[in-house]
């Protein structure tokens, strides 16, 4: 599989991508492969099993819901989040479900969506769809695994795509063609030494080889819109997120506080740290309740890169300016390192715990500062292993299995530690003793390590000492 910039970089709605548009897409492939098929007019009823993670967590995390709104024909980068609830109460209502708004169905959600405590052996975010007619008889059956991010795979292991953003040409294969592949920070680096070429300048290259470059450039500029449309909804929005924990959306208040006391913000040298607390809880404040949002690379750490990208477009003026190339710059690094945790690590906190996403996001969004600010290759790298260096070991303990607390903060966090990881960088060299290939396979390992409790299933850390109220 070729990893694009905009597999990484995926707009959908909250608040999770492995727990929301993951399963929301491999709900619509299978209806889709369900209209298909000579069967389809027999088609009298669908259910849905969620495994492991899916389970532990999936009402929080909104999977039951996204079933529903995948078999039903919607896409987690074009549904309208002001539809969703008016979507499922008609499905509630009418206990019938209309498989992609043509072929109706009876649907009750506690006897079709089931919950198996059990992981699948492939991954814990697993999920299998049966299909029967009238007499009860099996018409079809499927089995995915979102595997974090977004991405999703079927039981045989290949990449399935949201109907609405068709493959790119080769992006299923290996890379064939590509002008500068890389799978490893090491591979990334030899290819700048050998080109010339920044980061940002290969993935460029590469993403050429699939788009223009000027369809390349309106792809990126709309996710950066897209996530300064989530920061500006997220400064506008007040009351409580949904859920049992009732938790009060604190990011309009802050905005109001900050942008009403600029004389005193001169007396602090750091009060600058205050709105990328500001941006980050914005973003993770509307993905926590259901809004659009980027994937960057997971939902539940959509608010880290762009806090930092805010922070160089609002507060910096490095050698590259904070227009639409730096932008463009920002991404494509960012980009380019995400890509090497997707080939050789994981995204997903059900499987390596937060490190796979906070700790992604922030060394990410380390590397990209890094570039920004004219950093050489070396000290690009080397940001970006600083960044998740100092994320090994975090767990995925969400309270009530919403992604609210600690999600929330956490990415306020991982967006200051990015920008912290990036100046240490960028006052040194780019030579250091760890590697990001090398802190990249201790993350797999303390992944694999970590206790199952601890992984995105709400049964430890946090989850089991905070009482739900």
């Amino acid at each position: 599989m070729s990893v694009s910039v905009f597999d990484l970089f995926k707009i959908g709605i909250g608040p999770s991508s492995s727990h929301t548009v993951g399963p929301m897409i491999a709900a619509r492939h299978f209806a889709c492969r369900l209209q298909q098929q000579p069967g389809w007019s027999r088609v009298h009823g669908v259910c849905v099993e969620l495994f492991g993670s899916l389970s532990a967590t999936g009402v929080g995390h909104g999977t039951d819901r996204a079933v529903l709104l995948g078999l039903a024909g919607h896409e987690p980068d074009r549904i309208d989040p002001d539809t969703i609830e008016p979507t499922l109460a008609q499905v509630r209502a009418q206990r019938s479900l209309c498989l992609l708004g043509e072929h109706a169905v009876p649907f009750v959600e506690k006897e079709h969506v089931q919950f198996r405590r059990r992981s699948l052996p492939a991954h814990p975010n697993g999920l299998c769809f049966h299909a029967h007619d009238a007499d009860g008889n099996a018409v079809a059956s499927a089995t995915y695994y979102s595997v974090g991010g977004g991405f999703v795979v079927d039981e045989h292991g290949q990449r399935v795509l949201s109907h609405s953003t068709p493959p790119a040409p080769d992006t299923l294969g290996h890379g064939r063609g590509l002008p500068h592949p890389f799978r490893t920070g090491a591979e990334l680096l030899a290819q700048c030494r050998t080109t010339g070429l920044t980061p940002a300048q290969l993935m460029a290259a590469n993403e050429e080889h699939w788009r223009s470059a000027a369809e390349v450039r309106r792809q990126l500029l709309a996710v950066w819109r897209t996530m300064a449309g989530a920061v500006q909804r997220g400064c506008a929005s007040t009351g409580e997120l949904p859920g049992p924990l009732h938790v009060r959306r604190r990011a309009a208040e802050l905005h109001r506080k900050l942008s009403s006391a600029p004389e005193a913000a001169l007396r602090d040298p750091l009060s600058m740290l205050d709105w990328v607390n500001l941006y980050a809880m914005a973003v993770n404040e509307e993905n926590a309740a259901g809004g659009r949002v980027v994937t960057a690379p997971t939902n539940g750490a959509a608010g880290v890169i762009p806090a930092v990208l805010h922070y160089y477009v609002n507060f910096l003026q490095g050698p590259i300016a904070p227009n639409d190339d730096g932008i463009a710059t920002f991404l494509l690094s960012a980009g380019a390192i995400g890509l090497i945790y997707k080939e050789n690590a994981s995204l997903s906190g059900a499987e390596v715990g937060c490190q796979g996403e906070v700790g992604v996001a922030c060394s990410m969004a380390a590397g990209a500062l890094a570039a920004v600010m004219g950093g050489s290759p070396g000290q690009i790298e080397n940001a970006a292993e600083i960044g998740m260096e100092h994320n090994l070991g975090m767990t995925c303990d969400p309270v009530g299995g919403l992604v609210q607390i600690p999600c929330i903060e956490r990415n306020a966090m991982g967006a200051i530690k990015a920008i912290n990881a990036a100046r240490m960088a960028l006052r040194g060299d780019g030579t250091h003793v760890v590697s990001l290939d090398k802190v990249i396979k201790t993350m797999v390992q303390t992944g694999a390590d970590m206790k199952v409790k601890y992984k995105e299933t709400s049964r430890g850390g946090l989850a089991v000492n905070v009482v739900e109220c």
